[in-house]
């Protein structure tokens, strides 16, 4: 399966927290085929709290939708990531943006993501490791600007 991850977070070493994710998601057998630079955005939800460092992965694996779910919440608790406040602060946060073509609506799992085309800070990586992307509404990602302030990080 293909899909494409969104990596974002905004206490701690955020810089370290994205790559132990994509290096502990390697790990366990999800193939990286191609990683987006760093790119910082305003936090969503009006909670005061630092801004957000966001990438997008590329990725191709053997695990079912729901099983990959599971690797990406093993490696955010992993990591320290506490689900106390809903967009709240947080160590790292892996989504899953898009499996294949897979749409579904279960009560773990929406594919697409159910933002995805709505958030700035996931279609600007996103953008350029897809640039030619179409998206599951049929909507080509170039034509697809999102809400928000993102712009590139150093990556530092």
């Amino acid at each position: 399966m293909n899909a494409f991850l969104g990596l974002g977070g905004n206490l701690g070493d955020r810089g370290f927290y994205l790559r132990e994710a994509e290096e502990r998601l390697a790990r366990l057998g999800v193939e990286i085929v191609q990683a987006s630079g760093i790119y910082v955005s305003k936090p969503w939800g009006g909670i005061a709290q630092p801004d957000f460092w966001n990438m997008v992965l590329r990725v191709r694996t053997s695990l079912e939708p729901l099983e990959l779910l599971r690797v990406c919440q093993d490696i955010e608790l992993g990591l320290g990531r506490e689900r106390q406040i809903h967009w709240g602060p947080r160590t790292i946060d892996i989504d899953i943006l898009i499996c294949d073509n897979i749409v579904s609506a279960g009560p773990e799992l929406i594919l697409p993501h159910p933002y995805l085309e709505e958030r700035a800070f996931v279609l600007a990586p996103l953008r350029e490791i897809a640039p030619e992307l179409i998206l599951p509404s049929g909507r080509p990602l170039r034509e697809v600007q999102g809400r928000g302030e993102v712009w590139p990080g150093d990556g530092a």
